[in-house]
């Protein structure tokens, strides 16, 4: 199995993780990112598969991700809009698996990125592993948000006082 063709499983197995999980959550807000995130993959998979073929292909700016800039508006309408953020349990796994799935990738990305002759190759690598670099920050950013409850009292500024 060549770089492109275990790129497009990665991606394809990434999109499916997040179909799956957005079909499993009632929360639409955690729905819509989720989708997007799969949208994502989709690009990225159109890619490795046109590059596997032999074509020639760019990653153009216009399908650069704007996950980051969906997850700040999902969370500011929830705000601007006073809606409780509440979210199921199994959001922070799902958040979890997510940020594992993205650093793997990037991880993979960029080592192949190293690997490869064709500097349009290397660059459409290094590129898309920047894509799962966002999305991992994505993960990041939400799972530190669902725990903040949980680790209010001990972040707290009085938490730097000493023991008596």
């Amino acid at each position: 199995m060549n770089v492109f063709e275990y790129a497009m499983k990665m991606e394809t197995d990434g999109r499916q993780f997040y179909l799956d999980s957005a079909e499993n959550v009632d929360s639409p807000e955690l729905k819509k990112i989720l989708l997007e995130l799969a949208e994502d993959e989709a690009k990225h998979y159109a890619i490795f598969k046109a590059l596997k073929g032999g074509l020639t292909t760019e990653y153009k700016e216009t399908e650069k991700t704007s996950i980051l800039t969906t997850v700040k508006n999902v969370f500011e309408k929830l705000r601007d809009d006073k809606q409780e953020l509440e979210f199921p349990p199994e959001a922070k796994a799902i958040w979890e698996k997510a940020r594992e799935i993205e650093k793997e990738s990037e991880e993979f990305y960029r080592e192949k990125a190293g690997e490869m002759e064709s500097d349009s190759q290397k660059k459409i690598l290094n590129r898309i592993a920047d894509e799962e670099h966002r999305h991992w920050v994505t993960m990041q950013n939400v799972i530190q948000f669902l725990d903040r409850p949980n680790h209010w009292l001990e972040d707290a500024e009085w938490s730097n006082l000493e023991d008596y």
